[in-house]
């Protein structure tokens, strides 16, 4: 693993997130004519410039648990530790918080098992797991095994969503996250995702009409979809198609983003989304420096990204 991939990871999802911020909500109509091209203060959530939102809480929050090891509690109890405003946030309250999210982390503090706090209503299929998934990447790098990918990835993402849609959705992001880590060109890393689904469909039993929701992202190519039919909603279908086409669209970290964040909506999900995958491609000097030295809390990120970094070097060994 290159020295500055968990860097690169993390940082191109607060920025992607903290663009996001001022304008969540706003229509695309709306940015077409007021567009994002920098950090902005206020807005939406009356946030100074720099402010993340609960995607990157949620990130950091599991990212530190990683850096202990493979813990399904203890990633729970830092959720929970952040909706009580005591860890990972930007100013020292919660200030944005999805309804999926809500209902599990007031599950876990009533003590239920954490695989069984998130919702598993077709209607529980919110982005709320894709947004925060993106540090189990580097726990799950030397892993040859899609089969355990799965099982960690549905682990995870059912902590707060736990239907299949939702769990399917941030396994292709990490399966396309562990395709860009080995160095591969984002485009071949695409295809090749692709092909590693279409074989682990066939050796699993999946409700067919679910799998086929996925088609835009797995059978075509979702690059050649035009923007009129590129949704950015808090749908987690949605999220996923929004990040991929934004990242497959562009040539560099701060198009990628800005033309996420500006797709309106979900600006900051979408902006995370394709931050945290900008940030792998292009590596952590393509992100704006005046960006990075916006972010709250910028310090303790990069502490977070530096302690991740020498705890997970070895992580091959759990493996083994």
């Amino acid at each position: 693993m290159k020295d500055m991939m968990i860097h690169s990871a993390i940082f191109g999802l607060v920025v992607g997130d903290a663009l996001g911020v001022p304008v969540e909500f706003k229509t695309r109509a709306y940015l077409k004519r007021n567009p994002v091209m920098d950090m902005m203060s206020y807005g939406t959530h009356h946030q100074p410039a720099g402010t993340w939102s609960d995607d990157s809480s949620l990130a950091l929050c599991l990212a530190e648990s990683l850096c202990g090891s493979y813990n399904l509690d203890d990633i729970s109890q830092k959720f929970l530790q952040w909706y009580n405003a005591e860890i990972w946030t930007p100013h020292g309250k919660v200030f944005d918080i999805g309804i999926a999210t809500t209902a599990a982390i007031n599950m876990i503090k009533h003590g239920a098992d954490p695989v069984l706090c998130g919702g598993a209503a077709e209607t529980d299929n919110g982005n709320g797991s894709l947004m925060r998934i993106l540090p189990l990447l580097f726990y799950l790098q030397d892993e040859k095994d899609l089969k355990m990918v799965f099982k960690c990835v549905k682990e995870v993402s059912s902590i707060t969503h736990a239907h299949f849609r939702s769990v399917f959705a941030c396994f292709i992001y990490i399966v396309y996250g562990l395709e860009l880590l080995k160095g591969i060109e984002k485009r071949e890393a695409y295809t090749n995702m692709q092909l590693k689904l279409k074989d682990f469909i066939a050796d699993h039993d999946f409700e067919q009409k679910e799998i086929d929701l996925f088609k835009r992202v797995l059978i075509d190519d979702i690059s050649t979809v035009g923007e009129n039919d590129i949704y950015s909603s808090g749908y987690v279908l949605h999220s996923l198609e929004a990040g991929l086409w934004s990242i497959l669209t562009t040539g560099s970290y701060e198009d990628a983003v800005l033309k996420a964040v500006n797709l309106g909506d979900d600006t900051d999900t979408t902006g995370a989304i394709t931050g945290g995958l900008g940030g792998l491609i292009y590596g952590f000097k393509s992100i704006p420096k005046n960006w990075i030295d916006a972010l709250a809390k910028k310090v303790e990120i990069e502490k977070l990204c530096e302690k991740m970094n020498t705890v997970l070097k070895n992580v091959s060994e759990e493996f083994k």
